[in-house]
């Protein structure tokens, strides 16, 4: 055994708190290695390529790229930096675990202004857990409301109190290596980087990131193994081509991999099968190039495996030899989702509505999804799916949606555990950076979703922030609420803090429901006169069914009324006759905020072309007589 190392490649994670910049870094330092082609149109974040992180301006699934340096600092020629891109959200956890576990080092980037958030500690622990060095860079130093120093020592803070806390569960921890973080301030957008300390508000006093490339070269180890070891790899994502199949991509960790090699599959059960390598690729900026063959330390894809899945790995044919599977953290929430049982389901051709075809899909979800549990229900169209958060979960329900299925999705609950004979249900730590005006009306709003101040911080600068312990429970519905009480200028993250007792009933809706009491088309006259009393959800000509949830009542009690009515034509002409100007405008509710909306008795019934709230019994008597029943029992 002789451990030799490649110091022509350096692997590194670059991970944060949503909207801190990384995509926007990374598009940085491919641009200034020339790493795209003359003739290639450039765009901004071009490392968020789904529809949906665009869209919604975050990174959802982690991506790698490799950029080739032969700047100053590369002494003995190019270094190939394979970085990866993470998500910031704590929903994704899998794919950060999943991309931690493909590097050698992390650039923390943090917000010059917000400075170190929920997901920051989150990723950051992520990264002290997997013994990687930690390089600190503080981004955006331009911003004008920055505060470089005070984010900086925020930022040792974290550290200190992270290496405290892991020093009580990894006693082999070295504590000093942890605190010896270099520092580095730039800003990604302007694509400068500096190892000096600018004034708050201004750029960094370089001209490029030669400093973050140097800081990289020196603190990222480069790839050990041991060169008499036999292949090992570890399957660490997947991805798809319509010509090649199954793709996997893969951390080779000793020994070389060849383009059709005969190598073992180690499954997760620990079965094994002989396969052959019929495609192997190399990343150079966005794209994948073939290639003859691969050494410890790359990052390579594979195609010719069809049932491939995540924590797997590709070892020696003569003396197969597995590497640990991957894990990642236990979801919190569920939903369930079903089939399309509403009365205009199928109204457009080329839907996919079967339930087998919706089995199918969640199936091919679990294959990349890591952190995504799906469970058998009583009933044989519809299945519970148990993810970190709810926005990971109405992201694939997004997905379906785009895709073509017509799904009915249930009020996302969350995941208990029956801890000596108790229930214990998941909490989160929710971090909160409001005006100060409104302390008090979220106090009140976090008081009945039963949370706990855990501190409170006022900088003077005119803002506060409060840290909640709070359940997960009180946390579904409350971001639509929380942007209504700020007027829109609150910023609301959580991560997960662990399990605990029951905190007891949330009220978190205290409006009832509009429910249409017949089939038909809404009609202007309708909704004129019933608009004082309630807000509504549809617009007229809008088709309509008995049961379905057209609007939100002023009174807490649901009500059901007839919003197809039409107006009796006579032959007097009256002075207001069609004078619809004083209709009000329909409140046009999101996937998400239909999801938020939706009490225990109530789902979501989602479309390509639609997505609608309605009764689970829609038939008015038998919920009436429900309704009675439990009133009775009480």
């Amino acid at each position: 055994m002789a451990l030799a190392t490649r110091e022509d490649l350096r692997n590194v994670a670059i991970v944060a708190h949503v909207d801190h910049g990384k995509t926007t870094l990374v598009n940085a330092m491919l641009t200034q290695t020339n790493s795209f082609d003359a003739h290639e149109e450039v765009g901004d974040r071009v490392m968020d390529s789904n529809d949906l992180e665009r869209e919604k301006g975050i990174t959802i699934l982690a991506k790698n790229t490799a950029i080739t340096y032969e700047g100053d600092h590369a002494q003995n020629g190019p270094v190939t930096i394979n970085v990866i891109d993470t998500p910031g959200h704590a929903d994704f956890g899998g794919e950060v675990e999943r991309a931690l576990s493909m590097v050698d080092g992390v650039v923390l980037l943090v917000d010059s202004a917000e400075g170190p958030m929920p997901q920051t500690r989150f990723v950051l622990r992520k990264a002290l857990e997997a013994r990687l060095p930690v390089i600190l860079a503080i981004n955006k130093t331009d911003r004008g409301d920055a505060r470089i120093e005070g984010v900086e020592s925020d930022a040792q803070d974290l550290l200190l109190g992270l290496a405290s806390d892991l020093a009580e569960d990894h006693p082999d921890i070295d504590i000093d290596s942890v605190l010896e973080v270099p520092t580095v301030y730039l800003s990604g957008r302007a694509g400068v980087a500096s190892h000096n300390r600018p004034a708050d508000g201004t750029l960094p006093d370089k001209e490029n990131l030669e400093d973050l490339f140097q800081v990289i070269l020196e603190r990222v180890p480069a790839p050990t193994y041991d060169d008499e070891h036999v292949l090992q790899a570890h399957v660490t994502n997947l991805d798809s081509s319509p010509f090649l199949g199954r793709i996997a991509l893969l951390r080779v960790h000793h020994g070389e991999i060849h383009k059709g090699e005969n190598v073992v599959w180690i499954k997760h059960d620990g079965t094994t099968q002989n396969v052959r390598i019929t495609e192997l690729m190399l990343t150079k900026a966005l794209t994948r190039y073939p290639a003859e063959k691969a050494g410890p330390g790359d990052i390579v894809a594979i195609a010719g495996i069809e049932d491939i899945t995540i924590g797997e790995t590709i070892a020696d044919a003569s003396n197969p030899i597995a590497l640990p599977t991957i894990t990642v953290d236990e979801p919190a929430i569920s939903m369930t989702i079903g089939a399309n049982t509403s009365p205009l389901v199928g109204k457009v051709k080329g839907h996919k509505l079967t339930a087998r075809m919706i089995k199918d899909r969640l199936d091919r979800e679990l294959i990349g999804n890591v952190s995504l549990r799906v469970l058998d229900t009583e009933r044989p169209d519809a299945w519970e799916v148990q993810g970190r958060g709810e926005l990971a979960l109405s992201i694939l329900v997004e997905n379906m949606r785009r895709e073509g299925f017509e799904l009915t999705v249930g009020k996302p609950q969350v995941v208990t555990k029956q801890v000596d004979g108790k229930t214990h249900e998941p909490y989160e730590h929710l971090t909160i950076d409001t005006p100060e005006e409104y302390l008090g009306a979220i106090t009140q709003l976090l008081a009945a979703r039963k949370g706990r101040m855990e501190n409170m911080v006022n900088n003077g600068t005119g803002w506060v922030r409060m840290e909640f312990i709070v359940p997960s429970r009180g946390l579904i519905g409350f971001r639509s609420e929380f942007m209504t009480e700020t007027r829109g200028t609150g910023i609301a993250n959580a991560i997960a803090h662990g399990y605990a007792e029951w905190a007891g009933q949330i009220v978190t809706r205290h409006n009832g429901s509009i429910v249409a009491d017949r089939a038909g088309v809404v009609t202007p006259f309708s909704m004129i006169n019933l608009q004082e009393r309630m807000s509504f959800f549809v617009e007229p000509t809008q088709e309509v069914y008995e049961g379905m949830v057209i609007g939100e009542n002023s009174r807490s009690e649901d009500m059901d009324v007839n919003i197809t009515k039409e107006k009796k034509l006579t032959n007097m002409r009256s002075a207001s006759a069609d004078n619809f100007e004083s209709m009000t405008p329909p409140r046009k509710l999101t996937l998400e905020e239909c999801l938020e909306f939706a009490r225990e008795d109530e789902c979501v019934e989602v479309t390509p072309e639609h997505v609608r709230i309605r009764k689970l019994v829609l038939d008015s008597t038998m919920r009436a007589r429900t309704a009675s029943r439990n009133k009775n029992q009480k």
